[in-house]
């Protein structure tokens, strides 16, 4: 960075500075100091420290709530972009302002723009992926994020009497607890879960095989066959990135005929969606989410172009896995379209809500509602990944399968993708993150203020300050007194 572009972010983030301050960010304190047998209990506990969990921090510091928020990455580690992600740029149009809250000051393309200038904004096409993790470190800091990283929650476990919840951390200086009286889960795409991994991969030791999500060195491909297993983003990324760390051929096993071509996820963006889905009915909600996850999302453009670039890759369509076989250090692969011979095979299969792959979740998962419980789809319309989806309340909040069970779950709001079909895509993706963090945040102030209501009415009663002082005006005499 220049010595200009430094100079033009300070004048940026004064800018936003002056912002905040006519604003009156942070908000004014208003929430009482609870305790729990002698222990202090946080207002909000943030579990991620991706863009999800940075915008829900800030919409409720918006609200004069304090919050903090852990993250079992390294600082600059958090989220996908700079471990898992392998897209050259991100999918989301450019001018997109993701996580900035309504502050002009505080969007990306402000960033930019401040070290860049105006004519390079005009010709950048999409924002580089490690340019949008700079961005949310820079966010992190001007915003004054909360953020506690190296420590993973080993387990959440709402207190007996619901008042609360525990959360067991892992950090490098030991073992530790905190409690909260609510938990925003701000997890991501495998928020719940992680990895959709085919039963096919068993046959295979583990060395030789990856799912596109897992953090791996793509320079141990050079040399190899490698077989992809997908078309969506994920699979092209993945292809790519072998192809370039110069593995000998890439295999694209497509399940499908063709490709999708339409993206229909940002077809159905609109502003009604974004506010309005909640209130849906069952049938309207399962409807929209079933056919966008029917037709699938294409992968974009330029990333389909990056893996057709190289002659030694090769898009194979109609061509399901029926069976792997390991053949020494490689595998065969048999589709309908004939046999495949691999040294290693990437599978692009998505993710999935999976308790088990989540210890953290042991003592609440059993109780947690989903969609299964709540809604039998039409002949034809099943989707396993909208039944096993969580049934949110209005602040995202997890409801019990049986009413009275496991007393403080609604203290748990799941701000992560498995939201989509209860709340709409408002909780993970960049278009509308700052609605969903707002939904999120004036929601649990709204619920604190209910549940302490007598304290603030107490404060109501005992308010004193005085706005006249009574020599403000002299008394009238009557007006038969008056000369």
């Amino acid at each position: 960075m220049t010595s200009d572009s430094v100079s033009s972010l300070a004048v940026l983030e004064a800018r936003l500075a002056q912002d905040l301050d006519y604003l009156g960010f942070p908000g004014r304190q208003w929430m009482p100091v609870r305790q729990s047998d002698g222990q202090a209990l946080l207002d909000v506990a943030v579990i991620g420290g991706g863009q999800a969990g940075l915008a829900a921090w800030v919409a409720l510091a918006q609200q004069g709530i304090r919050a903090v928020v852990f993250d079992r990455s390294p600082a600059g580690r958090e989220g996908p972009w700079a471990t898992t992600a392998r897209m050259e740029t991100l999918r989301s149009p450019k001018e997109l302002t993701g996580p900035a809250l309504g502050l002009p000051a505080l969007t990306f393309r402000a960033w930019f723009e401040a070290q860049f200038g105006r004519e390079a904004w005009a010709a950048l096409d999409k924002i580089p992926r490690l340019q949008w993790m700079d961005y949310l470190g820079w966010y992190r800091r001007v915003m004054n994020v909360d953020v506690r990283n190296d420590t993973a929650i080993t387990r959440i476990q709402p207190l007996p009497d619901g008042t609360a919840v525990r959360l067991d951390l892992r950090t490098p200086a030991g073992a530790s607890s905190v409690l909260a009286r609510r938990v925003v889960l701000a997890t991501g795409r495998d928020g719940l879960g992680g990895p959709a991994v085919p039963a096919f991969v068993d046959a295979l030791p583990r060395s030789q095989w990856a799912h596109s999500s897992d953090e791996m060195d793509y320079g141990t491909l050079a040399g190899l066959r490698v077989g992809v297993i997908g078309a969506g983003s994920s699979a092209m990324d993945s292809a790519a990135t072998a192809l370039e760390a110069g593995a000998r051929s890439v295999e694209l096993l497509i399940r499908r005929p063709d490709l999708p071509r339409i993206n229909k996820g940002k077809g159905a963006g609109v502003p009604g969606l974004t506010q309005g889905h909640f209130d849906l009915s069952d049938e309207r909600k399962w409807r929209i989410r079933h056919y966008i996850n029917a037709l699938n999302v294409p992968p974009p453009h330029g990333s389909t172009l990056r893996v057709s670039a190289f002659a030694n890759a090769f898009f194979n369509f109609g061509c399901p896995v029926l069976a792997v076989a390991p053949q020494g250090d490689a595998m065969r692969v048999t589709t309908p379209k004939g046999d495949f011979e691999f040294d290693f095979l990437i599978v692009s299969t998505g993710f999935k809500v999976d308790w088990p792959n989540r210890p953290e979740f042991d003592a609440i998962a059993a109780h947690i509602r989903t969609w299964k419980d709540r809604f039998v789809p039409a002949p034809g319309d099943e989707d396993q990944e909208l039944a096993d989806s969580p049934d949110l309340g209005p602040v995202f909040e997890f409801q019990p399968r049986t009413a009275g069970e496991c007393p403080g779950l609604d203290r748990i709001h799941c701000f992560c993708y498995p939201a989509a079909l209860s709340h709409g895509t408002v909780s993970g993706d960049i278009p509308a993150i700052s609605d969903g963090a707002k939904r999120l945040a004036s929601g649990i102030a709204s619920l604190f203020y209910r549940e302490d209501f007598d304290h603030h009415f107490a404060n109501l009663e005992a308010y004193s300050e005085p706005e006249l002082f009574g020599d403000e005006w002299t008394p009238a005499p009557p007006p038969g007194e008056r000369s």
